[in-house]
């Protein structure tokens, strides 16, 4: 089978492993292994298809992460959303998804991305895009001789702008957007075209109090304004910086993050589906430290049917 060929039948066969619907959770880096492995388990009975999870300098490694989150689950995928290409080379990075694949075989997904500047390690950041194609360029090389996954493991790339969504459909499986709306989703899907893998995350705030969801959606929306890449992302998108101030404006909050109850995520999952995601990544937002009230409310969402399935 042709490279192109086989990497259309892995993001399609991913596609329908995943379903409609995961959770994209922050706060397993942030938390003892005990109770983030709990909150897999929760994750996974509560029927979500994926989890997604992040990284940065200040917390857990993403791939031991991983493994910590597939040892405490027996079905869930646990998939990168994304390991930095500046954490480590691409030899490391192969080696430890080569690792996770044949241990937990069909369950781990390989999410790579270049990151923020403002987030570095120390290394150049001028050239994401050039820095991530020569990063898998690396990988391509394939110089691993340990037990190999079967089936080998997905490989999808974070990607917000036209190019970089290009990389994601030429290099990849597909693609991974954050902080995006369901106009993002639709622009990415035509340029990407039917086949490869697409999943947007959506972050909501399941709350009755309206004024207490959109306050801790402006205090989310504010800390991504402080990163250059998103602000020009939603330029791109037609926001200016009346939207900016303020922790962003009603019109920016309301494309961002979903405030309210179970029918509203789902209406904005519905959305994104018809956009043309394959799986959205549910981001629930809270004030509260732990992962409690993160869970609470996706066993709100799955109680009141805001889970396509």
């Amino acid at each position: 089978m042709r490279a192109g060929g086989a990497r259309v039948k892995q993001s399609r066969e991913l596609a329908a492993r995943i379903g409609p619907a995961g959770v994209w959770l922050s706060v397993l880096a942030e938390i003892p292994a005990a109770e983030a492995a709990k909150a897999a388990r929760v994750v996974e009975d509560l029927g979500y298809g994926a989890l997604w999870i992040g990284e940065s300098p200040a917390h857990k490694e993403i791939f031991t992460n991983a493994a910590l989150l597939l040892s405490a689950t027996a079905r869930l995928t646990v998939a990168t959303g994304v390991a930095t290409i500046w954490a480590r080379d691409a030899v490391a990075a192969e080696g430890a998804a080569q690792t996770l694949g044949e241990a937990f075989p069909g369950r781990f997904v390989l999410g790579l991305g270049a990151s923020h500047a403002e987030a570095g390690r120390g290394q150049g950041h001028d050239r994401p895009l050039t820095a991530l194609r020569a990063y898998l360029d690396a990988l391509d090389r394939d110089r691993y001789e340990g037990p190999r996954a079967e089936p080998p493991v997905p490989r999808v790339l974070a990607a917000l702008r036209p190019r970089m969504q290009e990389l994601a459909r030429d290099r990849s499986a597909g693609m991974h957007s954050f902080f995006v709306p369901p106009a993002h989703t639709a622009a990415a899907r035509e340029r990407l075209g039917p086949e490869p893998l697409l999943v947007p995350e959506q972050a909501v705030v399941v709350d009755a109090d309206a004024a207490r969801a959109r306050a801790i959606a402006r205090e989310h929306i504010a800390t991504r304004l402080a990163l250059r890449n998103y602000v020009n992302h939603l330029r791109a998108l037609g926001f200016d910086g009346e939207d900016f101030a303020g922790g962003g404006s009603d019109r920016l909050v309301d494309a961002l993050v979903v405030c309210g109850d179970a029918r509203l995520v789902a209406a904005r999952v519905r959305e994104h589906l018809a956009a043309g995601a394959d799986h959205v990544a549910i981001h629930p937002l809270t004030r509260t430290p732990g992962v409690e009230s993160v869970l609470d409310q996706l066993r709100a969402l799955a109680a009141e049917g805001g889970v396509p399935s």
